[in-house]
């Protein structure tokens, strides 16, 4: 086991290193450049030559791309030109954070407890029309932009029906902020009214952001279960005069959750990194907010940090992942 560990650590130094490569070498040809950035119409010649020197931009490449991993690895990122200016960008990133796995953690809660049970029971009734309409629905999750849904679940639930919030993770309360997470906060508090406001502006964004992840583990299930159901160890169980929910939970699910456990593990990292459009859409004030504007204002320091950071969140959950598919199946080990 240790020696797997140790082996995926090094795959995972590997890929981040060739990643912060891409992200050096992408955010330096993109129009305009750092200086431009900085300066905006007051660039002047002189200034901007000075700029240059100052930021080291007038260095070998490679000489360039070693001090940013070094200023990486020390945490170093720059101050932010435009998304808030003057403030640290790995402030804005750390800040930004708990918003970013607060709603990341409801959508895929809302996914997994809807996404397994289906896709167990479309399994169990291949070819009926239950099974059909299941699939039907999980195609849908996949193919309607998580942009448009965004928008049309904001308008029916919010703006039509005002039944739930427009926008923003909590109303002005003045709830008390201990950890950021606002759900906790509120039960760490006591504020109970705090944790209800907040729960309120988690459900359509969650919605929203939970409907891929939702059709991916479903069909994921559905396929493993099916592959289960298919086996003679199963057969033989049943055979036996095994109740039903010794069959299901001890034969069947136990080793059907093996890809999903993996396609969770995969679908936590993708929503953590990759929840830009439902952020922006809520203002919900989280990564995904940020890297969007740091996107649109041209703020260098921000996105390096926000994407090598959501780069570095996507490969651990990738080793949490392979090392806990190594617990539960020890053939993994030896691949």
């Amino acid at each position: 086991m240790a020696r797997f560990i140790i082996r995926r650590l090094l795959q995972m130094v590997g890929v981040v290193f060739i990643l912060s490569l891409l992200l050096f070498l992408w955010l330096r040809s993109l129009p305009g450049g750092t200086v431009s950035a900085i300066l905006g119409e007051r660039a002047t010649p002189e200034t901007r030559e000075a700029l240059t020197r100052a930021l080291g931009l007038d260095e070998p490449i490679w000489v360039q791309y070693f001090k940013f991993l070094q200023r990486a690895a020390e945490g170093n990122f720059g101050a932010s030109t435009r998304v808030l200016p003057g403030a640290d960008a790995l402030d804005i990133f750390l800040t930004r954070l708990p918003a970013t796995i607060e709603l990341s953690f409801f959508a895929l809660a809302l996914a997994v407890a809807i996404a397994i049970p289906l896709g167990y029971i479309s399994a169990k009734r291949a070819n009926s029309p239950v099974d059909s309409g299941l699939v039907i629905l999980s195609l849908v999750g996949v193919a309607v932009p998580v942009f448009f849904l965004a928008f049309f679940l904001q308008y029916q639930f919010a703006v039509e029906h005002n039944w739930l919030p427009v926008s923003g993770r909590q109303d002005s309360l003045g709830c008390t902020r201990v950890t950021n997470f606002f759900v906790l906060d509120g039960l760490l508090t006591r504020e109970l009214d705090c944790t209800a406001s907040a729960l309120k502006h988690l459900v359509l964004p969650s919605l929203a952001l939970a409907t891929i992840p939702f059709a991916v583990i479903y069909r994921i299930t559905r396929a493993s279960v099916l592959e289960v159901l298919s086996e003679d160890y199963v057969r033989t169980a049943e055979a036996k005069g095994l109740t039903a929910r010794v069959v299901r939970g001890r034969h069947v699910m136990r080793n059907a959750l093996l890809p999903v456990v993996t396609t969770i593990g995969l679908q936590t990292g993708g929503l953590l990194a990759g929840a830009v459009l439902t952020e922006k859409v809520f203002n919900w004030g989280g990564i995904g907010n940020a890297l969007a504007d740091a996107f649109q204002y041209r703020d260098y320091s921000v996105l390096q940090v926000l994407i090598l950071a959501a780069a570095m969140i996507y490969v651990v959950i990738n080793l949490l992942v392979d090392i806990s598919y190594a617990v539960i199946d020890p053939r993994v080990r030896t691949r």
